[in-house]
């Protein structure tokens, strides 16, 4: 791992005090950034979203897709893990905390925002940290950007019908679909479609090895630094919220933390009941913990605004992913063992 994954969580909370420092000192031109919209999309988070995604989705080769027919069972589990039960898991647990459980120290309005915020959160499966988890783990890295690739196509169909179905149904918000399908289009369909042409055209002109050994790398550090940069700019535009709201990041975080360990736990189960690889298992269990929250945030963002409790909910998604997937990832390799039959 290079010093900037090794450190990952280092730099979330770096990013997150750098964030919430300006935020509180300078409000002025922070409130000018936040201030920068399109069609509900604020535009500094959008450049720098885009310029984080689109060396992800480099790393796509749909033409992988072909061949994961030999091996299908651990992508059918995480599949379905990921889009039959993970949001509507997600969906339950926020209705049941946020409406019933923690109301009274929420409020009907912060309660309602907070569920929109998880359930846009837990609608849209992880791609980019994905590799990283599965490099952790020891997974197997071509399963996994199967993996990745499928979620990312299936997602350019469902992301938006279910979040407005299940933010409807579980709030008393409204989603405006085309704002949704817009955010789609943004931040999905765009880089992704970016990436794929990209991609084509640069191992046709110039091979396979120069495009992953030369050119990759060569972006790895826009990717890293936009990340950074937009990690810092979503805790500027939530400082006040952050600082004045301790007790409800708290509260944020209990049902994100159940619905991770949950869904990972119950892909990883399903794993070694049905005889999946450890190599496929780990990833495929850490692909449906974890979230994109860089779509995230952008929905979160478009749909309610920067300051909105929407997008606290998927900030504080992004606050405790980091060191809960880190938990998964050792829980992963003390429990390798598991598997040695499945390997056999």
């Amino acid at each position: 791992m290079n010093l900037f994954e090794r450190y990952l969580s280092v730099w979330v909370i770096l990013c997150m005090l750098i964030g919430i420092g300006i935020g509180k000192g300078l409000p002025e031109p922070v409130a000018t950034l936040r201030g920068l919209e399109y069609s509900h999309i604020n535009l500094p988070i959008a450049v720098l979203i885009w310029l984080m995604i689109y060396p992800m989705m480099l790393k796509v080769d749909f033409a992988a897709v072909a061949g994961v027919g030999k091996n299908p069972r651990g992508l059918l589990i995480t599949l379905g893990v990921n889009w039959l039960v993970k949001p509507f898991s997600m969906a339950l647990l926020g209705w049941l905390f946020f409406q019933h459980l923690f109301l009274p120290w929420l409020g009907a309005e912060a309660a309602n925002q907070y569920t929109a915020g998880v359930i846009i959160l837990a609608a849209a499966p992880c791609t980019a940290m994905v590799f990283v988890w599965s490099y952790l783990t020891e997974g197997d890295p071509a399963y996994t950007l199967v993996q990745v690739a499928l979620n990312d196509l299936i997602m350019l169909a469902v992301f938006a019908p279910i979040v407005k179905w299940l933010v409807s149904g579980a709030s008393t918000l409204d989603v405006p679909f085309d704002v949704l399908l817009y955010s789609v289009v943004t931040f999905i369909v765009i880089p992704l479609t970016a990436g794929v042409i990209s991609r084509s055209s640069l191992v046709s002109l110039k091979g396979l090895d120069w495009f992953e050994q030369r050119f990759l790398p060569t972006l790895h550090p826009l990717a890293v630094t936009a990340l950074l940069l937009t990690l810092i700019l979503i805790f500027a535009f939530q400082a006040d919220n952050i600082t004045q709201r301790g007790l409800h990041v708290a509260l944020i975080a209990v049902p994100i933390l159940l619905q991770v360990y949950l869904n990972a736990g119950l892909i990883y189960g399903l794993m070694k009941v049905f005889r999946v690889d450890y190599a496929i298992a780990a990833p495929g269990a850490l692909i449906g913990a974890s979230n994109f929250f860089e779509l995230a945030v952008a929905t979160a963002i478009t749909l309610y605004g920067p300051e909105s409790g929407a997008a606290l909910a998927t900030v504080v998604g992004v606050l405790v992913e980091v060191p809960v997937m880190l938990s998964v990832c050792s829980l992963c390799r003390r429990t390798r063992g598991w598997f040695a039959t499945a390997q056999a």
